[in-house]
């Protein structure tokens, strides 16, 4: 019966891009290719959830699907691959090897535990609290890739790091990469899908934006996401969850580590050195331009292979690393971020968008529940970024076209562009490589989805009716 159902989910995947090819209405998409691009994104969403195939398998379909129907220039969509995201994550990867080598993963897990304690309540508003206020400052990206294997090493340490079949230890994961999206709406300095956004804000008003005007803005939005997020994420658990025993325990098991060797202080310097200058870079970007996060830690981790113990023997040897690097994180990334290209390129995107232009919509709630709904979509499906970049400009369009301001309604855009949560795609690709099971994303991230339209297009329409300052910049 096992095999019978892998072998109904191995056919069900490629029969959705058959159905699209054939059902998709001409009237909306014009083309072969954006029909074959619609299709692939949902043979992957189906095989991700239901799991026939290894998830680092399914990340491929973009390559294989556009071999035979052309959607992207094949060299657009194997560049995700090897984007500067992918060598991000490859350098943090293996610097976080050195970590098990050298026992600094137990340390940290420790110091982690002996601090928040191991009430699973408490942890998970810490970890969305840390990720939320990181990366309202910085790429969410980096954050997500930065935090997540902390929080995975402590995770190993207290029993609970097989992922798949751990309800503690997915909503830790899960919790990360949510708090990370949603504080990347909190300032300009989110993520480049902000500033795609203040870029069309200026090109509108011909004058530069003030990104203390955003924050002020967004204040309201964001306290009801936060809120929002956080309830929703510590009622699924109980009250008495644990990981692990008591907050004492843990900080006796501290005190009881061996003295911080040389290779351990090594290990964490380099992590920290990547960390730092990737949070940093705005004071260094001038002088060096071309050294971007993604370097600093492909660089660190080539310095990790440097290290030697007391005897000469090498700390990192290739040949044991790789098989410890995370490459199914790795691969899913990058499968999402070619599902965007397939999307955007073979026009998909934007004949959504030009369809949703079309439905008589007038500026009132309707219109804002729509817009909502549209970018929130396109962002599970798509990258943050490549969703302000297709979806903005066709908001501007269809306000424009209507008589009314669009100032407002790019600000209610730009949260859905920001939010995701259902498909592991873009940063929620990556607690997927550590283990979380897709399904357990969907079933959460659907629920949690719909809240979050429900919230947002209520509080966007009565900011927009009420709240004059919301219609400036």
């Amino acid at each position: 019966m096992k095999n019978r159902k892998r072998l109904i989910n191995l056919v069900i995947g490629p029969v959705l891009l058959v159905l699209s090819l054939i059902f998709l209405p001409q009237g909306v998409f014009s083309e072969t290719a954006s029909k074959a691009a619609v299709g692939t994104v949902a043979w992957m969403a189906y095989w991700w959830i239901t799991a026939p195939v290894d998830f680092a398998v399914t990340a491929f379909l973009p390559i294989a699907v556009n071999a035979f129907i052309k959607m992207a220039d094949m060299s657009a969509v194997i560049s995700n691959y090897s984007s500067e995201t992918i060598m991000l994550l490859l350098g943090a990867s293996i610097l976080t090897v050195s970590w098990e080598k050298t026992g600094l993963d137990k340390r940290i897990a420790a110091k982690c535990l002996s601090l928040i304690g191991s009430n699973l309540r408490l942890q998970i508003a810490f970890w969305f609290f840390l990720s939320f206020i990181l990366s309202s400052v910085l790429p969410n990206a980096v954050v997500c890739a930065t935090i997540t294997p902390i929080a995975y090493s402590m995770l190993k340490y207290v029993g609970e790091g097989d992922i798949a079949n751990s309800h503690k230890g997915s909503m830790i994961l899960i919790t990360i990469a949510y708090a990370a999206g949603v504080g990347g709406l909190a300032t300009p300095l989110g993520g480049a899908m902000n500033l795609i956004t203040v870029d069309y804000i200026q090109q509108l008003t011909g004058e530069e934006y003030m990104y203390t005007s955003w924050v002020i803005r967004f204040l309201p939005i964001i306290l009801v996401l936060v809120a929002s997020n956080v309830i929703f994420l510590v009622l699924k658990v109980k009250k008495t969850d644990r990981i692990g025993i008591s907050k004492e325990y843990f900080k006796q098991q501290y005190k009881e580590l061996p003295k911080v060797s040389k290779e351990e202080a090594l290990s964490f310097v380099l992590f920290v050195v990547a960390t730092v200058a990737s949070f940093t870079r705005q004071f260094y970007q001038n002088a060096l331009p071309g050294l971007k996060p993604a370097y600093v830690f492909i660089i660190c981790a080539i310095i990790s292979f440097l290290i030697t113990y007391k005897d000469g023997k090498r700390l990192m040897v290739w040949k044991s690393v790789q098989t410890k690097i995370v490459w199914e994180l790795i691969y899913i990334f990058a499968g999402g971020l070619a599902a965007g290209t397939l999307i955007n390129n073979s026009g998909a995107g934007e004949e959504i968008g030009k369809a949703v232009a079309n439905t008589g919509l007038s500026g009132g709630f309707g219109t804002v529940l729509v817009i909502v709904i549209l970018t929130i979509v396109l962002s599970d499906v798509t990258s943050n970024t490549a969703t302000a970049a297709v979806s903005i400009p066709i908001v501007i369009s269809i306000i424009n076209g209507i008589g009314k301001n669009p100032i407002p309604y790019i600000y209610i855009a730009s949260i859905g562009v920001n939010l995701s949560y259902m498909l592991p795609t873009s940063i929620r690709a990556i607690p997927v490589g550590y283990g979380l099971r897709p399904k357990f994303m969907m079933k959460h991230g659907a629920v949690l989805t719909l809240i979050v339209i429900v919230l947002m297009s209520v509080l966007g329409y009565f900011l927009l009716k009420y709240w004059p300052a919301f219609s400036t910049v």
